[in-house]
């Protein structure tokens, strides 16, 4: 709610109550975006509205497993105007007036990627991917996108079949992934590219038909049945190690994809050096400590 406040001693501001959480960390408070699965206005549909009817008898709680977070709320923000700046107060209150549940997928940077075996087609046949046995063999690149014989697709999937030899160089598959059947799949790669077709392809496009390996790496749309444009570098531990999302009509970097990775193998090889921003192969890494780095700072 808000109000307008007068008192014949201080200027006037507005007053903001919100329903804030007590959540279940150390600190007991966190600040973090909500970040809405919703496509671009020019898809077909807009993405299905992530939170539910209030429930005060909730419990505040955040659960991993069910990637629902709930929060209730007590405390009120205060915003009070001023010449050039203004003021923030949080100020708690022992009434808790509402709850509700905010619908999101967790970020999976640093955890170990879910594990799946499905169909594919690869050299114009069905095979069967299993992600864990490039386990202690490769890095791996996985890429959702949204559907087969569309536009952006394309750009995309025959770039980074362009470039696979730069990719398999440094011990690296690489895989697509959509929701499309495997016989979708395979009519799209016997279309010639110039009639908006794949042509060969030098890596597997998986079929996510059942749409479970999209939910469980958070990129599908529930409400299209589609995924977002997700892109994850998986080290040969199996630990997901650098991950994008790409709204549907924003088409995904090779280059940048391939100098990522580079980075990565770069620090997991040299554990005391980091890759400071746009780090290429051969240039100047930093120590991660302060007389350390000002070496690399004296440098540039």
């Amino acid at each position: 709610m808000v109000s307008s406040l007068k008192d014949p001693h201080k200027p006037p501001y507005l007053h903001l109550s919100l329903h804030t959480s007590h959540f279940h960390h150390k600190k007991q408070a966190a600040e973090f975006p909500l970040i809405s699965n919703a496509p671009m206005a020019s898809s077909s549909a807009s993405a299905a509205a992530l939170i539910s009817s209030p429930n005060p008898r909730s419990s505040s709680f955040i659960s991993p497993k069910s990637q629902t977070l709930s929060f209730s709320s007590s405390s009120s923000i205060a915003f009070q105007s001023k010449s050039l700046r203004s003021s923030l107060a949080i100020r708690p209150s022992a009434a808790r007036r509402n709850s509700f549940v905010v619908r999101a997928g967790l970020p999976l940077v640093g955890n170990q990627a879910p594990d799946f075996e499905a169909e594919a087609v690869f050299d114009q046949e069905f095979i069967k991917v299993k992600l864990s046995e490039y386990i202690g063999k490769k890095y791996v690149i996985l890429f959702f996108y949204p559907l087969d014989f569309t536009f952006v697709c394309p750009t995309e999937i025959t770039a980074f079949s362009d470039r696979y030899a730069e990719f398999e160089k440094i011990n690296t598959e690489i895989l697509g992934i959509s929701v499309d059947s495997v016989f979708s799949h395979l009519a799209w790669v016997q279309t010639d590219r110039k009639s908006g077709g794949l042509g060969d392809l030098n890596y597997p496009l998986i079929s996510d038909v059942t749409k479970t390996i999209s939910k469980a790496f958070n990129v599908l749309i529930d409400d299209q049945g589609i995924a977002l444009r997700g892109l994850f570098i998986i080290d040969k531990e199996g630990v997901i190690q650098h991950s994008t999302i790409n709204n549907l009509a924003i088409g995904r970097s090779v280059d940048e994809t391939l100098r990522t990775l580079q980075a990565l193998q770069f620090v997991q090889e040299n554990p005391d050096e980091v890759c400071p921003a746009g780090w290429k192969p051969g240039e100047k890494s930093m120590k991660p400590d302060p007389k350390g780095s000002k070496e690399y700072f004296a440098a540039i």
